[in-house]
């Protein structure tokens, strides 16, 4: 005689450990096996994109450090890029150094907290510990470089706030051989544990044209192949003067992500090297900047690299000290878009290693 269950109806959230943030998904089990799973947004929405209309553009750049706020230096360059572009300034070097080297600090930052918090969420509580003691020392950096430790308002139209106090250059040299060593214990440690891999390999798989047609990006999509980051397929800032390789896998799964986000710190302490040998000693941190920032009537889009994957900022100017339209692209929002298709058929003890692999920041998704 065959077993026959009822279907069973689970909310994961809003309030769960392992989506980072306020955010549901409705889940249909049969048994143990999902046959359904609805991602429900909305529960941080702050309204970002509409406030902005009312603010002038400095005003706007302390709402990006709250949208994905485990990455703000990115999302600060990433608005005033987009100013920038639009009214054609130029940058000075020291400026946009001290940009580059702020970001890709970040982005191993951002990559620490998604492996700490990424294997406390499947079973592994020392990992988590060891990746918020390194990932302290950047934030260090950034407290004494702009006075805050999450969100930090530090890029301007045309420059940055704060020039690098005394010591700092050397402090971020001394930190990147460090680093090196540091993600070789993390690879001892976790990497090739048996447990882990029985957890992770071969899970959440998926191949390049279905990433492509969910418009994902990121290590989401460089773990199927494609060799896409716009540092390197569309240079911004300074990175077209470095060398560094972009990380990819053919295997499209959520242990191809792992591998993707922790060799993506190894070539952000490469970029982070050759901007430190080439850091000038003089320069001005702010380029000519009228008083009142009114970029001429047109439209722009900008788009960067995150940890996470494409930002972008769509922005429509009529001429005024305010924006007319502001739309951000947001690669959590995006990467979000695959899980139900992921979840089908799997169990509930994969949901949380499928939605940790794919790396959101709720503020992001609900910005």
């Amino acid at each position: 005689m065959a077993i026959r269950t009822e279907e069973l109806l689970l909310n994961v959230g809003p309030q769960h450990p392992s989506t980072h943030g306020v955010f549901r998904i409705v889940v249909k089990l049969d048994g143990e096996i999902i046959t359904e799973a609805i991602p429900v947004m909305g529960y941080l929405h702050r309204g970002t994109e509409k406030l902005a209309e009312n603010l002038t553009y400095t005003q706007i750049i302390p709402y990006t450090d709250r949208m994905d706020y485990v990455s703000a230096m990115t999302n600060n360059y990433v608005l005033v890029h987009a100013v920038e572009k639009l009214m054609g300034l130029e940058i000075p070097e020291r400026a946009e150094f001290m940009r580059l080297i702020v970001m890709e600090l970040q982005r191993i930052a951002s990559h620490m907290v998604w492996w700490g918090t990424y294997l406390l969420d499947i079973g592994a509580m020392s990992p988590f510990l060891y990746a918020f003691r390194d990932r302290e020392i950047i934030i260090d950096l950034f407290n004494e470089l702009c006075g805050a430790r999450l969100t930090y308002n530090y890029m301007r139209v045309g420059g940055v706030k704060w020039d690098a106090p005394e010591g700092w250059i050397q402090k971020v040299r001394d930190f990147i051989p460090y680093m090196r060593g540091k993600l070789d214990e993390y690879n001892e440690l976790v990497s090739g544990n048996e447990i882990f891999l029985a957890r992770i390999k071969g899970i959440g798989k998926y191949d390049a044209e279905t990433a492509i047609a969910y418009g994902l990006s990121g290590a989401n999509l460089r773990c199927t192949g494609v060799d896409w980051d716009i540092r390197k397929a569309q240079p911004y800032s300074l990175y077209s003067r470095f060398e560094f390789d972009v990380p990819t896998s053919t295997v499209g799964d959520c242990y191809a992500r792992y591998l993707l986000r922790l060799e993506e710190i190894r070539q952000s302490l490469r970029i982070l090297e050759q901007a430190l040998e080439q850091f000038p000693e003089e320069g001005e941190i702010m380029g000519k900047v009228p008083r009142v920032l009114r970029p001429a009537e047109g439209e722009v889009y900008a788009a960067i690299e995150s940890p996470r994957g494409e930002i972008g900022v769509h922005l429509i100017s009529k001429g005024k000290d305010k924006p007319y339209r502001l739309k951000f692209r947001r690669p959590s929002f995006v990467n979000l878009q695959i899980l139900p298709k992921l979840l089908v058929g799997e169990t509930m003890t994969n949901l949380i290693t499928i939605l940790g692999g794919i790396d959101i920041v709720v503020g992001e998704v609900d910005c």
